[in-house]
């Protein structure tokens, strides 16, 4: 008898033995984490994204927006609700790794032909002396049931592990949605500026050839312009009012965006409007690109997904490998309520062990082992782009600062230029040494290169908010 329990034991083993040695191997992946040294024509080591973003950002209308963002923005609510999510996967994974118990109470009844096996053996059975067994027969039971899947291949381990690094992964994304909210605010806000200093800009224009206007219907009545003169100064007045009534628009939409961001009903954006031209961009210390890779969120999130597909891999292969599971019962069972609690006579008790291996649903295994790597996969080429992306934001930044601030300086120069050649057109037509052709087009271009001087100083301090944010700034 022995013997054939040791061979009935050695044959369902080899047959584990042999489903788990046509288990695929692993393939081991290695992310390329290479970047340069520094970035381009910069030798600087000091990293800026490590300043909080209360202390980089000066203005404090625009810190008091971000602080109303922070708080009430609905995508970042979102995001957290996210972390949440994911923090319970991990409680259910580690669930899984600890018995099952339950408690289950039962009761019923059963009539079987006394003309049968059943029936003809219950009625020769006696409980008590002249007592034949009770028909039909109920059934009482009270038992506690337990099962638990052993894990001797680090299948659930591993799964709980992935559910981890996929919660780390999250908090990276909450502090990715942070930083890029940030951003988003003061460029809406440097936006909303620029947009008051070119309505500004626009009304001085209407002032000045509005008084052109008039000057040219006297010299009209003196007979010195033309009915030609004065209907060019006014089309000229009246497309600077249209401009004028297209900002007032643009700064509405402007408004708009940021209450959206800041999660409220439409409301003026309290900001100073005044000397926006004047303001002076942060100095930019971008630090050496392996700072960059520590610091950003989106990089640290790229990598901690491709750690859970990872180990995804190991779960789906853990699959072809037998598993083993033990069950246990123990409790009361009787067919009369009186017997429930008589000892030993109503105890129930049970354990069990089953060491199960695929062998016909193989080839679905397989295909989800295929898939599971073909993920990690996935996520080993997201991790180095995100990395290179990361890498060409900062420096394409870092060159936009660089030319935005030569090419302000050279603008600042021509709109100096153009305001002085508006005096001296306006004092040569007064003398009629120039036609109103030649200062209408001058006070035009002055006005262009205005108005492209205030987006010059607003590409300017978007530039230092977006290489603050791909330095992996704001979130901090």
């Amino acid at each position: 008898m022995l013997n054939k329990k040791l061979f009935k034991y050695s044959v369902t083993l080899s047959i584990c033995l042999a489903v788990a040695s046509c288990t695929p191997a692993l393939t081991p992946l290695t992310a390329t984490k290479s970047v340069p040294e520094s970035f381009e024509k910069s030798t600087d080591t000091t990293n800026m994204s490590s300043t909080l973003w209360r202390t980089y950002f000066k203005d404090p209308n625009l810190v008091s927006l971000i602080d109303t963002a922070l708080k009430n923005n609905q995508e970042l609510q979102i995001t957290l609700q996210e972390i949440e999510i994911a923090k319970n996967d991990i409680r259910v994974r580690k669930g899984a790794l600890l018995p099952s118990v339950g408690v289950g109470v039962g009761a019923g009844i059963e009539k079987v032909g006394r003309y049968t096996s059943q029936g003809a053996g219950d009625a020769s059975t006696e409980i008590m002396p002249g007592k034949e067994m009770p028909d039909p027969l109920a059934d009482f039971k009270l038992a506690a049931f337990a099962s638990w899947e052993v894990d001797i291949w680090k299948k659930l381990r591993n799964s709980k592990k992935a559910a981890v690094s996929r919660y780390l992964s999250t908090v990276e994304g909450k502090n990715f949605v942070i930083t890029n909210l940030i951003a988003e605010v003061a460029d809406s806000y440097y936006e909303l500026l620029a947009l008051d200093s070119q309505l500004d800009i626009v009304k001085q224009n209407i002032a000045l050839q509005s008084n052109a206007l008039e000057i040219v219907k006297i010299q009209k009545e003196a007979a010195r312009a033309t009915e030609l003169a004065v209907q060019k100064f006014q089309a000229e007045v009246l497309a600077s009012k249209s401009m004028e009534f297209d900002i007032l628009q643009n700064i509405k939409e402007t408004e708009n965006k940021i209450n959206f961001l800041l999660g409220q009903y439409p409301q003026e954006i309290t900001r100073d409007k005044t000397n926006f031209v004047s303001l002076i961009p942060a100095v930019i210390h971008s630090g050496i690109p392996s700072q960059m890779l520590a610091n950003r969120p989106d990089i640290k999130q790229a990598e901690l997904e491709l750690e859970a597909a990872k180990l995804d891999v190991k779960v789906a292969r853990a699959e072809f490998y037998p598993s083993l599971d033990i069950s246990a019962a123990v409790g009361f069972n009787a067919f009369k309520p009186s017997y429930l609690f008589t000892l030993p006579e109503s105890l129930l008790y049970s354990l069990a062990g089953d060491l199960v291996a695929p062998v016909i649903n193989r080839n679905a295994i397989k295909a989800e082992y295929s898939s599971a790597n073909a993920r990690q996969l996935q996520a080993l080429y997201n991790y180095e782009r995100t990395i290179l992306n990361a890498y060409l934001e900062v420096s394409s930044q870092l060159s936009r600062i660089n030319n935005l601030e030569k090419s302000y300086e050279l603008k600042s120069q021509q709109v100096a230029a153009l305001n002085r050649s508006i005096d001296v057109a306006g004092d040569l037509f007064k003398s009629a040494r120039v036609d109103y052709f030649e200062v209408l087009m001058t006070q035009r271009d002055a006005l262009e290169n205005k108005l492209e001087l205030v987006e010059t100083k607003k590409a300017q301090l978007n530039a230092t908010v977006h290489v603050y944010r791909d330095l992996g700034g704001g979130w901090k």
